[in-house]
Order: C-alpha cells, then structure tokens, then sequence
C-alpha cells in the first residue's frame, strides 16, 4: 500500500482538522463612514448548533491601532452595513427585536446609533429589506419584495397573510425568468422604497434610537416587473434628490437587457440616461461627490462569435452622451468608488492572476497600479481625506481581510486588526505557494498557482491535484472558502489552479482563444501546465488527480472523455449535455446567446462517455439552478450504462445534497465534502482502502 506523502508537523494548521476550518470566520463587506473615523465588516462565525454561518457586524479600527470589537450579536445575524451622514450604523436583520420572543419572518432594516445601546428596528415590510442606500442628506433608498396587486407596504402584508392562510404557494409568472441561483422568483418583486431618516444628517443619540417611530417608506417605483434586479444595482445623489439604479428591459426569445436610469426622488418620474442595445450596464451605480456623474460598469454584449468586453463609462445624471472611459484598457474594471474631489475613481481588475487596486483618472482615463503585491481587493472606500483606500484584501494564500493603502501608491498594503486576531482564530498554513508558467500549444503564456506541502521535495514528491476554476470568465486569484486548497494540501497534495483560456487578467484576447471552444484550448492549456508542472522532481507525476466545478465541473468531464492520464476526477456541479444543459438553466438567455447548436454540439462532454475510463465522483446539489440537478441524473446513469457490473456495483460515485445549490455552503455538509473527496482521492491515488463518511451512513 501507497503510504501518505507527508506527515502533519508537530504544530496541526487548522488546515489539519475540519473542525477547526469551518470554525475559521469569513469577513466580508465593508462600510466606511462618512468623516472617516468608522469602519465596518462583517465577519460569519458557526451557530451555536454548528449547522450554519451567523453574521455579525465588527468595527474595525481604521488607523489599524485598536483590535476589532463586536458590534452585533444573535443567531439570526446582521449584514448589509451602511452609515448615515450622522456615523450611526444602518443593518439588516431578522432578529426580533429587543423584549419580542420570535424572529422575523423577513429581514428588516435596524439603526444603531453612534454612541452604542440597542439597535432599533427603522424598515419592516412584510418581505424583508435589502442594499440599503443614504445620501449625504439623510435621505434612505431601499429595496423591498412586494407582490403584485399589493398598493402599498400595509396591503402587501394582508395579501401574503391570505397566502399563508390558505396554505397556497403556486407563483403565476408573468417574465421570462423563473427561478435564480437557488431559489424561485416571484410572486413577489423588487420596488424600491425611500424615506428621510430621523435627525436627517445628525446623528441620533441612544434615546432617540430608542423613541424613533417605524419608518413609513414611500413606494417610489411601483410595481414594475422585474425590472430592478433584487441583488441590488441603485444608488443615491449626494443631495437625495435622484435615484439611480440598473434597469432590465426584456427582449426578444425571454433576453433581456440591463439599461441605467435615473428617478426623481420626488415624483417618482423616471428618465433612461444609457440604453444601448449592444451594452449591458453590469453592477450598481457610483454618484461622483458632487453628483453630475454616474460611474458604471458596462459589458459589451457577447454573442457566439465575439466575447465581448468590460469597461467603466461616466454618464451625465442631467443627460447627454456618455464618455467611455477605459474602453481601450484591455482589463475588466469592477467595484469603482470616487476620490472625494471626484478627479478619480479607484477600482479593481484582475491582472495576471491577481486583482490589484487601479486609480483611473476621471479626465484622461489614465490607469495607475496602486497595489504591487499578490493579492485580491475588494469593497475599495476611500477615505474623505484621500489619503487611503479602505478594502477587503485576499490572495490565494490569504483569506479576506480588512486593509488600507495609501491612494498615491507609495507604499505597500497596511492589515488592520480584524475580527480574526479578536477571536484568536489564525489561519496558519499547511504549505507555501509558488507560480508555474508555461508556453501553450499555440505559443501563448499560460500560468498557474501551484501549493505545495510543507516537506515535499525530490525526496518526498508530492502527488498533485489539478483543479480548475469555474466561470469560464474568471480567474484563480484569491482565496475561496468553498473550493479550499489548503485543506487539500494538509493532506499532503500538491494543488495546482491554472488561469487557461477563457480565463480574465490577460486581455481580451486571451478569452478569446477559447470562445465558442470550450473544450479546445482551455484543455490544451491545462494540459500544457500540468505537464511543465509534473517535470518538478517535487511532484510525483505518478499519482496525479483532476477536479473542477460548474465550468470546471464541466472541464472534468471534459478531461475525463479525453485523456486517461489521471488516477481519479472530482466533477461538481457540471454540464453533461450541452445543449440541454445550457436551455433549462438560470441563465438560459444568456445561454444562448453564447452557444448555437452546432458550437453546444461539437463541445458536449457527453458525447465521449465511450472514453471514459477515470474513476468520476460526481457531485451535485437539489437547489443548483444554474447547472439544474438533471445534469447529474443524467450522467450517473451514463455511467451506470457504461460501466456498471452485473452486480450493480461501479468504479463511480454519486454525492448528492437534497438541499444545496451550486455550491455547499453550510458547515456541516461542507465537511462531508471534503471527507468524501479525500477519501475518493485517497482510494484512487493513494491506494488506500475506499473509506465512507461516517454521517452519510
């Protein structure tokens, strides 16, 4: 028997024991107030039963001098952090309130004021709150779900109180769109609702927190559709007199496009300021601070024969033509935040396997590199002073954490003390991470992180895992909780996550070459580089293993139907049947725009089940509407058909989770997760002896 390539030191990583891991906190979203002197995160920590992730809200110290301190607590959690011009703290919630015994049904919108006390409960419609917004002026925009027929907040609470009654949960749909991610759309949709905050611009001390009346917002859009997207995508004038938001407008064959328009806080009347048939507006809005400009994103939209392309646009709030402002910047910008005189807007773009932060001259269009470093930046907030970006930073070898750089792009990244260092929770790691770099088949770069085990040399060679990211538009370039390598390599692998064709931070070009082929150059590329990396005397070319999910699930099906050179392959979440696949999804209008039936022919994975001869896990969930679960079924029984024995049994495996989507996102599944996999890995390439889960019976 194949022994493990290298023992655990001395000193266990929280990398070492699943336990540890899933007790590790996720930071994530970040709120800077107005005078610069608060900052916010929000950072996930296990419930008290261990089954979920609960929120809180932690204040970080901008000048990085002060541990973090605990905002929030509760086990219904608190995200979505916002402040008002007065520093007082704006969340959502669907906690009860303070002296109340049961939770909210719904998310609603809480008010903690500077000083501290009790948060107090400002916005509460029956379908809950979401992306709140406030002006320089005290003025709140917020998006609620109401149901159609419903007049008003009051009337949309009658109507779903009548549905609960009468036990009936049918949805009438009237759009294209049927389901998101992991959840039915509909009945209700998204309106945006506004109000003047107590106090205004003033901060509200803890008694006027505690006296404060429930706000009654006003229905500003009225029932529109699905028109306004319900991940978000609006913005408010520094004065609060306009509103700005990402505006869908249905096509043809149940398409749609995302066009920017603005609102008249006062009178609700609405004016389109960009609608351009061959641009989709991507994101919310940024005002500039004295509020004549709109920054957003826009995609060039992608067809089957051109993948279009990304760049920033400055648009007139009054009217008039928009200036494109990075078109000739071969990057795609996201995340944009102004500087405080508005000469400048800072952002993030992934670069060769990083996502730096980017100063764009609003004039020029001049792009200027602030961060040098490895990592991936995020929720950029500058400071009102202009000396700082505040943003989460992470890096394949780091998870997210408060920062902040200096704007002129002097000096390197400050970490600011986090909820991680408060709760005593390091993430010490297992290994060290390195680069790979290769020439492709057709003479184009191709790089790849690689993470080694601590010990592996020519003596001790380490098998190697090939994981390969999803997407296809996207990049290996900062950390994941969901798809963690460092858990892998804890265990003694080498894992390697290549950027191959398709993949962003390399130019346009560099999509390009696997556009519309999604199994030719991606793969001839992730073969390049597995094979400059097998030639490491570190690696043990011997014992090597290939996973991915969603596009990479796809890809492992892929590899699996072309090449026998690997011992064992993990596909998640994966296409199976092109053509099928791509027409029942989410994002079937997207689709298919995408693929043509030849172009979903010629690249189907299961058209080779004939060539498969790797051990496949496949793993899918119920709720994963964007790769919908048949996608699985359907391979399972493929493989059934090819490979299975008279006696029922089969070299493959099916991992099935009744009420996960497209990830696993609760701890205690994603455990099993992970048990399973190294215990597949474990049979096929380490020889050891196929040990099941304990929890799965």
């Amino acid at each position: 028997m194949t022994t493990r390539p290298s023992q655990e030191p001395e000193s266990a990583t929280p990398f070492h024991d699943l336990d540890a891991y899933v007790d590790l906190p996720r930071v994530e979203g970040l709120a800077l107030s107005r005078d610069g002197r608060r900052l916010v995160v929000s950072a996930a920590t296990l419930s008290s039963d261990r089954t979920r992730y609960v929120s809180a809200l932690w204040e970080v110290d901008p000048a990085g001098e002060r541990p973090a301190r605990r905002l929030t607590r509760g086990d219904k959690g608190a995200s979505g952090p916002v402040f008002t011009p007065g520093n007082d703290l704006l969340f959502v919630s669907a906690r009860p309130e303070p002296g109340a015994s049961d939770d909210r049904e719904a998310p609603a919108l809480w008010v903690q004021p500077a000083g501290g006390g009790d948060a107090r409960v400002l916005v509460a419609p029956a379908g809950g709150v979401r992306n709140a917004v406030v002006s320089d002026s005290g003025a709140l925009l917020v998006g609620a779900a109401l149901l159609p027929s419903a007049d008003d907040l009051e009337h949309d609470a009658e109507l779903r109180e009548s549905r609960k009654k009468a036990k009936v949960t049918a949805i009438l749909h009237e759009d294209p769109q049927v389901r998101l991610w992991d959840h039915d759309l509909g009945p209700a949709a998204t309106r945006l609702l506004t109000a003047e905050l107590p106090g205004g611009d003033a901060d509200l001390g803890e008694a006027d927190v505690a006296e404060a009346a429930l706000l009654s917002p006003r229905d500003l859009t009225g029932h529109v559709g699905r028109a306004l997207h319900e991940d978000g995508g609006w913005a408010l004038s520094p004065d609060g007199g306009v509103a700005a938001a990402a505006w869908v407008v249905p096509e043809r064959n149940g398409s749609q496009r995302f066009t920017l328009v603005a609102i008249d806080v006062a009178t609700g009347a609405r004016r389109t300021l960009l609608d351009d048939p061959a641009l989709d507006v991507r994101g919310a809005p940024r005002f500039s601070p004295d509020g004549t400009l709109l920054a957003v994103t826009v995609v060039r939209r992608f067809t089957a024969d051109d993948p279009g392309d990304v760049w920033l646009v400055l648009v007139p709030v009054a009217g008039g033509e928009a200036r494109h402002l990075t078109a000739e910047w071969d990057r795609f910008p996201h995340t944009p935040a102004w500087t405080p005189d508005g000469s400048a807007l800072v952002l993030s773009a992934h670069d060769g396997g990083r996502s730096p932060l980017w100063r764009v001259d609003a004039a020029s269009g001049e792009v200027t590199r602030l961060t040098p470093d490895d990592g991936a930046y995020d929720d950029p907030r500058v400071s009102p002073d202009g000396r700082w970006v505040y943003a989460l930073r992470s890096a394949m070898d780091a998870p997210p954490a408060p920062v902040r750089v200096p704007l002129d792009g002097t000096g390197a990244y400050q970490r600011l003390p986090g909820p991680a260092e408060a709760l005593g929770r390091p993430s010490t790691l297992p290994g060290t991470l390195t680069e790979v770099t290769t020439t492709a088949e057709d003479g184009t770069p191709v790089r790849a992180w690689l993470s080694l085990p601590d010990g592996a040399s020519a003596d001790r060679p380490a098998p190697l895992l090939l994981w390969v990211h999803g997407g296809p538009v996207m990049s290996s370039n900062a950390w994941s909780w969901r798809w963690n390598q460092w858990l892998a390599v804890a265990k003694g692998y080498a894992v390697l996550q290549p950027d191959p064709a398709l993949s962003t931070g390399y130019g346009i070009d560099f999509v390009r070459r696997g556009w519309g082929e999604w199994g030719g150059a991606p793969y001839t590329d992730l073969m390049a580089i597995t094979d400059a990396t097998e030639r490491r005397p570190d690696i043990d070319a011997s014992r090597v293993g290939a996973m991915g999910g969603s596009y990479g699930g796809y890809m492992a099906n892929w590899i699996a139907g072309h090449t026998d050179r690997f011992g064992a392959i993990v596909t998640h979440a994966s296409l199976w049947t092109l053509e099928h696949s791509v027409r029942v999804s989410d994002y079937a209008y997207g689709f298919a725009r995408e693929f043509t039936p030849e172009i979903a022919a010629a690249n189907s994975p299961h058209l080779f089940l004939d060539d498969i001869s790797t051990p496949l896990l496949v793993i899918h969930g119920d709720k994963d509407y964007r790769v919908p679960f048949g996608e699985a079924l359907r391979l399972w029984a493929d493989l059934q058909s090819k490979d299975g024995a008279a006696d029922g049994s089969i070299p493959h495996k099916f991992l099935y989770f009744p009420d996960e989507n497209h990830w696993v996102l609760t701890p205690n599944h994603a455990k099993i997760w992970y048990e399973t996999v190294f215990a597949f890995l474990a049979q096929h390439l380490l020889g050891e002896k196929w040990q099941r889960p304990e929890l799965l019976g």
